[in-house]
């Protein structure tokens, strides 16, 4: 980043012009209004003594200064440095332009008019500022930094991440709305669109009339993208798109969505293409709106993909390019997250210093306590910093520096997490105010989390940025994965090894008869049953309802199936927290109850990951889908795809409607067992509790794929049954087993 450099006592030549640097931007001290919407008439003359006297020595720092250019001086003999007559005082201006400043004022003015008064309500309902989101169109904003041909503002990058900072200020959820449109949704369009498809898609964008997304994120494939299982293949005049996202941002608000899909599984990375997609295509769903911690006003839901016909035209840039359309995109948009930081950490600040002035305990201010000020220095001193980091980032980005990725991942990484440091400490001098709903200060202590995880983690901020630093150092052996790869796929399924019996015939009365068929040959008798509301934990057998159940009166082909099948019934999370069609402790998940039964049926369950956590020592997993690419089916034994309607009332009749006798005292059943492949390496045996450590297996539970070595395991991997660590694990061989 270059400056204008002067000293008051000898002239320093400034440095030779860097076409690739950022242009010297003078960002707004943390503590005051940017110069249109100063803070006026401040009353100073209520403030201690010694803090009127650092306010006017603040001021006078900060006035215009003419700076004298003296002759060049006679060479004198070398003096010592602290001699003031030869020492040299440089700074360094960096300011933002007029029009920077014009736009942050009226970004600024909106969010105070238009969405402060409601962010209360938008964050207590999880509701999205629809009529808000309207007037960034209206005013320009959603398609500041894009070209006026395609009816965008034609705008640079510094404006953009200026309006999600000033958004941010106020809500953290309505300046991610801005900045997932912008980075993630309209500029793949913008950067790799053709002609056709940037006056078909990308106008729309720029004004407004349309909301971006953009669909990365899996189960399987989040800070590694390169595991993306949705697969879209060339059926000649279309492409055929199958698979799910999850955690999308603007979903389902947006109209148009940039897609990443696997057309050459073969090929990993460089098998992964782009695609347009709109909202309303036949097959394209949505799941569950995300009931998030924070950024509660941004709508946050899955894709779902089932068999949707994508146009040939609206393959984005060229096939088998889409990893490197991702991590392009990925790279401006943590500009976008990094002013989101920015944003909350200034709103947050602005009211700790408020309500350090204001606040009156032993009859001075709390801000006339040094361990208040110094919070508030520090706080400053931190948002400053990060403000010169996102800004510069901005400006490099605009001038199209090489590898400026890696000052977008600085500003990403060092602006969230000062963020979640300066949100803590404003809470902190809030007190006990500070921890109750409806204070800002705790909406933005919940809103800040978030900024260090999405757009890439802050763990994958410091590899990326450590990867431009220290560059090529080759890349780690993995002895047998791909042997491993090949055997089980690229992922253990999160319930652990399954039979994946998929029945997709047209008549479903076949599908069916062969499920209930395969049940009783794995030894389910019928004829014997639980009452439905035994606990969860306690269930021998569960039928759970999903969202793809529909309406509430649904649930009667729930009670049914769970009658005949002689079993518990339960839910999915949105269905007992969201619908509220059972009770709260019928809710199966990572966060709800876990099954650990034998028999299992999930009635409209796409299969979330939290969800599967739950189900993991089910001894058998039945689903019933309509979508085909849903993760459930990937993580059960026996699967029907097809509408529940249909299906349910034809398998409650196969598994009998008679009364069922009481069940006696549960019987696990075996798990199916996976084939054991030919060994990769040495099986060690823990010698804390005898667990053996497969590397053809894995661990599941740990998320460890199989074909992962035991000297490839974390350092910090523990044994699952008695979490010894593993240096206490010895080679079987040495054991003479």
């Amino acid at each position: 980043m270059t400056g204008f450099w002067s000293s008051k006592k000898q002239k320093k030549s400034a440095p030779p012009s860097d076409k690739g640097a950022a242009r010297p931007v003078k960002p707004v001290e943390p503590d005051r209004e940017p110069a249109p919407a100063a803070h006026e008439g401040e009353d100073i003359a209520k403030a201690p003594a010694h803090l009127k006297a650092e306010a006017a020595a603040f001021a006078a720092e900060d006035a215009p200064q003419r700076v004298e250019e003296p002759a060049a001086p006679a060479p004198t003999p070398v003096q010592n440095a602290s001699q003031k007559e030869t020492k040299e005082e440089f700074g360094m201006l960096y300011q933002t332009t007029e029009a920077h400043e014009k736009l942050r004022a009226e970004v600024r003015a909106f969010a105070e008019s238009e969405i402060a008064p409601i962010a209360f309500q938008l964050d207590q309902q999880n509701e999205f500022p629809t009529e808000a989101v309207k007037g960034y169109g209206s005013h320009g904003w959603m398609g500041i930094p894009y070209p006026k041909e395609y009816s965008g503002a034609g705008l640079d990058v510094l404006s953009y991440a200026i309006a999600v900072e000033e958004l941010s200020r106020v809500d953290g959820g309505a300046g991610v709305i801005l900045s997932a449109h912008t980075s993630l949704g309209t500029f793949p369009i913008a950067e790799f669109g053709n002609e056709e498809q940037k006056r078909k898609y990308l106008v729309p964008l720029c004004t407004g009339e349309h909301i971006g997304a953009f669909g990365l994120t899996e189960e399987n494939a989040g800070s590694d993208a390169s595991g993306t299982q949705t697969t879209a293949v060339d059926k000649g005049d279309h492409w055929l798109l199958n698979g799910s996202k999850i955690f999308i941002t603007n979903a389902p608000k947006a109209d148009t969505y940039v897609v990443f899909a696997s057309t050459a599984p073969e090929l990993g990375n460089h098998g992964i293409s782009a695609f347009i997609v709109e909202k309303g295509w036949d097959g394209f769903t949505f799941g569950e709106h995300y009931d998030k911690m924070g950024i509660r006003s941004s709508s946050t839901a899955e894709l779902i993909f089932n068999n949707v016909k994508v146009p040939k035209e609206n393959l984005l840039g060229e096939e088998g390019k889409g990893f490197k359309i991702a991590m392009a995109t990925l790279d401006g948009g943590r500009i976008g997250i990094a002013a989101q930081a920015l944003g909350i950490a200034q709103g947050a600040y602005e009211k700790a210093l408020a309500y350090a002035r204001e606040r009156i305990q032993f009859n001075s201010p709390i801000g006339t306590n040094q361990g208040i000020s110094f919070k508030l220095a520090d706080m400053a001193t931190k948002i400053r910093a990060a403000r010169f980091l996102v800004y510069s980032a901005a400006e490099c980005k605009q001038n199209h520096v090489p590898r400026y990725g890696r000052e977008a991942a600085m500003a990403k990484l060092y602006a969230s997490d000062i963020a979640l440091e300066v949100v803590n400490d404003a809470l902190q001098i809030h007190g006990g105010s500070g921890f109750i709903k409806g204070m800002e200060v705790e909406r933005a202590y919940r809103d800040a989390k978030i900024t260090t995880i999405y757009e890439g983690t802050n763990e994958v901020q410091r590899i990326v940025i450590a990867s431009y630093e220290l560059g090529r150092l080759g890349k780690k052996k993995e002895t047998g994965k791909k042997a491993a790869k090949a055997l089980f796929g690229p992922v253990m399924p999160a319930t652990g090894p399954r039979k994946l019996k998929i029945f997709n015939d047209a008549d479903q009365q076949a599908n069916v008869d062969a499920v209930v068929a395969a049940l009783k040959a794995d030894g389910y008798d019928f004829s014997v049953g639980i009452p439905a509301d035994t606990p969860i934990v306690d269930a021998e057998r569960v039928v759970s309802a999903g969202k793809g159940i529909g309406d509430k009166e649904n649930m009667k082909l729930i009670e049914d199936l769970a009658q005949a099948a002689g079993a518990a019934i339960g839910s999915s999370r949105p269905v007992a927290e969201t619908l509220k069609y059972v009770p709260l402790n019928r809710y199966v998940g990572m966060s709800g109850q876990k099954f650990k039964g034998n028999l299992y049926v999930a009635c409209g369950i796409s299969g979330a990951k939290q969800h599967l956590k739950g189900i993991k020592d089910a001894s058998t997993i039945v689903a019933i889908n309509m979508n085909a690419g849903a993760p459930i089916f990937k993580n059960c034994d026996y699967g029907i795809v097809g509408d529940v309607n249909e299906v349910l009332p034809l398998l409650t009749k196969a598994f009998g409607t008679e009364e069922k006798q009481p069940a006696g005292e549960m019987v696990k059943i075996k798990r199916p067992h996976m084939p054991k492949p030919d060994p990769i390496g040495p099986t060690m045996v823990c010698s804390g509790c005898g667990y053996e450590y497969v590397p053809e297996l894995g661990d599941a539970e740990a998320e460890i794929v199989p074909g992962t070595l035991f000297s490839e395991l974390p350092s910090d991997w523990v044994c699952p049954e008695c979490a010894e660590p593993k240096d206490n694990f010895v080679d079987r061989t040495h054991l003479g087993l």
